[in-house]
């Protein structure tokens, strides 16, 4: 069998997947918006909401395709080959090699489409907050943060195949969860890496959260606002740590454009997630996910002759993690996908039944109207759009259900 061909075969159809999604968002611009959130934009807003998705699609469009360029000339050129020549014939070497071309290659790449992305589209239509040098400085900083974390992966999984061979997966699942649960941990000193927290001021909004919660058994630590108008006018929040002490993280952006009736709702929302342990059952796909992940590395790893087509001497495990994410996880995410953007949507519904039973059900159709307002929501996303990549259910859906359960608990 002819590998080379097999997997430019494989990594073209998932190219051309990505673009007909890219497509099928585009087409979607088109649909009728619902009339529950019709009140979500003005005509002048819509407006500028579908031109702003057909730049920001075009964009993607030339991304994938620059990336897919980029990619064939690698593979076919022998170039993740010849790089790891220059260096020791050491495994770990070897990897870090191919991964730190990779790495390079694909920011060169996405620079400038990233700059045009955020500087010039986000810019335009009033998101983007960032200065050039705030810019670059991310660059570097998400340069640095994906190539460890793709090398570490990859150190673990090169550590637990040398010590158990075939039964590699049971280890490396293991390794995986516990990394993912250290990255969780370390998330807030990685996030203050880039933003300044500052607690936020006493009064009505700190008390009102802090008793919501307390009143559930949650401990509160502090609660800090973000001052993410630094990067974008986008709003946001959430929870941080584990068990019962949370940390509670407010953009500044959500208090200068909710009231504090829907700031409240918005965590009662969150408080859901956590009362439902909805974070603990995602982990459990996540982990299912990571044994796909585990199985797809060991299958990859499995077949030399993959490697000699492209110029090795044996198995690469730097090529290895590029094989997964050329051609084998682009087979088999799209279903993983489905399943777990479809729980996830159970989740979002189960949560917002809990804010409608803390009394927040109104302040809570309000401000899910603000954020899909100040995010440039999609109000009509295509169901397959949805099935494939929406975590959280369409503005509409959400909505409706917000209002069926407020009239059952009226009637009961």
């Amino acid at each position: 069998m002819n590998w080379q061909i097999a997997v430019m075969i494989v990594f073209t159809l998932a190219t051309a997947f990505d673009l007909t999604l890219t497509v099928l968002r585009m087409r979607s611009c088109a649909r009728p918006i619902p009339e529950n959130v019709k009140d979500i934009y003005d005509e002048e807003t819509y407006t500028r909401w579908r031109a702003y998705t057909a730049e920001k699609s075009r964009l993607s469009v030339v991304s994938s395709l620059v990336q897919f360029v980029v990619m064939v000339v690698l593979l076919l050129s022998g170039a993740y080959a010849a790089f790891a020549r220059l260096f020791p014939a050491d495994p770990i070497l070897q990897l870090t090699a191919v991964l730190l071309l990779q790495a390079v290659a694909e920011t060169v790449a996405s620079l400038p489409l990233n700059y045009i992305d955020t500087m010039r589209i986000e810019e335009k239509y009033g998101f983007n907050r960032s200065t050039k040098k705030t810019f670059y400085i991310d660059q570097v900083r998400g340069f640095i943060m994906n190539f460890a974390l793709s090398a570490v992966l990859m150190y673990m999984f090169l550590l637990a195949h040398t010590a158990l061979g075939d039964g590699v997966l049971i280890l490396f699942t293991a390794g995986m969860l516990a990394f993912s649960l250290l990255i969780t941990f370390l998330y807030p000193f990685f996030s203050r890496l880039g933003n300044k927290f500052t607690p936020l001021e006493e009064g009505e909004l700190r008390t009102r959260l802090t008793e919501m919660l307390t009143s559930h058994g949650y401990r509160i630590r502090d609660i800090k606002v973000m001052d993410a108008s630094r990067r974008t006018t986008r709003s946001n929040a959430y929870f941080t740590g584990f068990g019962a002490t949370k940390t509670i993280v407010l953009y500044d952006t959500l208090l200068s454009s909710m009231t504090t009736d829907e700031i409240c709702a918005v965590f009662a929302h969150e408080l859901g997630h956590g009362l439902y342990r909805h974070t603990l059952k995602r982990q459990i796909l996540s982990t299912l996910q990571m044994l796909l992940i585990g199985a797809l590395i060991w299958l990859s790893v499995s077949v030399p002759a993959v490697y000699t087509a492209f110029g090795f001497d044996g198995v690469n495990y730097g090529f290895a993690y590029i094989l997964l994410g050329t051609c084998l996880l682009p087979l088999f995410q799209p279903l993983f996908s489905v399943l777990f953007n479809y729980v996830s949507r159970l989740h979002e519904y189960q949560a917002d039944r809990q804010a409608v039973k803390e009394g927040c059900g109104e302040a809570l159709a309000s401000g899910l109207k603000v954020l899909a307002r100040e995010n440039f929501s999609h109000l009509s996303p295509h169901p397959l759009l949805v099935a494939l990549e929406y975590s959280h259910p369409p503005m509409h859906l959400r909505l409706k259900a917000i209002e069926d359960a407020q009239a059952q608990q009226t009637a009961e």
